[in-house]
């Protein structure tokens, strides 16, 4: 990393190096802005590479994408490699970009049924009654094969549940409280304001394609540019759960292996516990204490150490200090309390030094290969070998031009899935409904349409009788003619 300073001065033959097998133990890179935190994260992914360690970066600011481009030398590189006794070497790293969004690069994507009711719940902070109903919409698409891919799967479902298929949900799995419906598709429509959208969906990445080794031996870089994330930390914190899941639950147990399978760098740490529900940075807390045991190292970029739970901060073994800035009493206060989170030391004055600290300088402890802390050390960092600015928009295209990833995953795939079965559904039985509505009104007006006024001469009665009548009128009328009766006899 570095070389040992006292008293502001280098100290010959006294460097500052890591053991390659503790950097799955986690760290902390903190310093004010302008310090050389993300420099310091630089040297550390190269040095990683070089090692054949595939790294994730974090690039919240979006200086890091300089990593694919070798250095130049100038005066204040050449001046600190001398008084380190090194020289200076530029050299490229093998980098993939990737995006969450619309950002050039790989898109990172998961499905909403990869993401599980628990860590839905816990992103959208709902309680156990609400969390019980999302489990319940999980259990049912499963039941009936209806795939949970994106979110409009989910509030189609959510809808479903609430209004035509409420008397087959409540038969087979219980009562359902129409209040923690609209709960939850508040959350999930305030989820999607964030661009939830862009993340959930298909083709979902696989994590596997983190843990690349390039073809000259060294660790692929993955540098995933979240620039647009700043404002919109609940999307941000969704994408870290379920990455750190789904490392867990896939990959095997390693337990102490010479050099971690992969180390991720999360810039700006704050923005992923700024808006964490308990029960979120309980999540956190408990994969990241249980990850390390799959070979995976999590290190916290972030302005001040108080920035990241305590919980959280007593795991990390690497902690990489850059200078404070106190201008008001509660930045004295704050640096008194980061100083108390460092080993004691009869070299330096914890608490003035770290505010005395030039650029690319930092108070450094770590973990040796004991697992043991050592003690605090003033060290004067070396400067990546690679640029220290970014790519421009020409070298970023020809990256993702030549990328292998991009063609496997940025052609969206919209499957059918819940949202078109249950559209189907309420559709077909709209249609039947409207038929059966349909007949019933054909048979009301065929109840209703008068019959044919009955006549007085329809009565059989007065039939009869008019038949009588008209015989003995006709009777009547030939007698009087002398053709009616029977004739008389003749004598003769």
């Amino acid at each position: 990393m570095g070389i040992a300073m006292l008293d502001g001065q280098a100290v010959e033959g006294t460097p500052v190096l890591v053991p390659l097998q503790t950097m799955n133990r986690h760290g902390l890179v903190a310093g004010a802005t302008g310090t050389g935190k993300t420099k310091t994260l630089q040297v550390l992914a190269e040095g990683l590479s070089n090692a054949s360690v595939p790294v994730l970066l974090m690039d919240i600011k979006g200086d890091l994408s300089g990593i694919a481009a070798a250095g130049v030398a100038n005066d204040k590189i050449n001046q600190r490699l001398q008084q380190m006794g090194l020289t200076y070497a530029p050299s490229a790293f093998p980098v993939e970009l990737m995006s969450l969004s619309q950002e050039k690069g790989v898109r990172l994507r998961s499905t909403v049924i990869e993401f599980g009711p628990i860590l839905l719940s816990r992103i959208l902070g709902l309680n156990d009654t609400q969390e019980g109903v999302v489990s319940m919409i999980f259990k049912y698409c499963d039941d009936n094969q209806l795939p949970l891919l994106d979110l409009k799967d989910f509030i189609k479902t959510l809808q479903y549940v609430s209004n035509e298929g409420k008397k087959e949900i409540e038969a087979q799995y219980g009562k359902i409280s129409t209040s923690s419906t609209g709960t939850i598709l508040r959350k999930v429509i305030e989820l999607q304001q964030q661009g939830a959208d862009l993340f959930f969906g298909e083709p979902s990445f696989d994590i596997e394609d983190l843990m690349r080794i390039a073809d000259d031996g060294r660790g692929r870089v993955s540098v995933l540019r979240v620039t647009d994330m700043q404002s919109k930390p609940k999307l941000f914190s969704t994408f870290m759960l379920s990455l750190l899941a789904e490392l867990y639950a896939n990959l095997p147990e390693e337990g102490d292996i010479d050099k971690p399978k992969l180390v991720m760098f999360i810039d700006e740490a704050h923005l992923v516990f700024q808006e964490a529900t308990d029960a979120l940075l309980q999540q956190i807390e408990t994969i990241i204490k249980l990850i390390r045991s799959k070979g995976v190292g999590i290190f916290f970029i972030t302005q001040n150490p108080q920035d990241v739970p305590a919980s959280i901060l007593s795991q990390l073994g690497l902690k990489v200090q850059h200078a404070l800035r106190a201008f008001t009493a509660a930045d004295r206060k704050t640096i008194k309390q980061a100083a108390q989170n460092y080993p004691e030391t009869s070299f330096y004055k914890v608490e003035d030094l770290l505010t005395q600290l030039g650029i690319g300088e930092a108070l450094v402890t770590l973990l040796n290969e004991k697992g043991i802390p050592t003690p605090l050390v003033h060290t004067m960092l070396v400067p990546p070998t690679s640029r220290m600015d970014v790519l421009t928009e020409q070298e970023m295209d020809a990256l993702v031009n030549q990328s292998a990833l991009v063609k496997k995953y940025n052609q969206e795939i919209d499957s059918e899935s819940a949202f078109e079965l249950l559209t189907a559904r309420i559709e077909a039985a709209s249609q039947q409904a409207a038929e059966q509505q349909a007949e019933k009104e054909a048979e009301k007006k065929s109840a209703a349409k008068p019959k044919k006024e009955e006549s007085i001469f329809d009565n059989t009665a007065v039939k009869q009788a008019s038949r009588t009548a008209a015989n003995i009128l006709t009777r009547s009328l030939l007698g009087a003619l002398g053709l009616g009766g029977r004739r008389k006899k003749s004598l003769f």
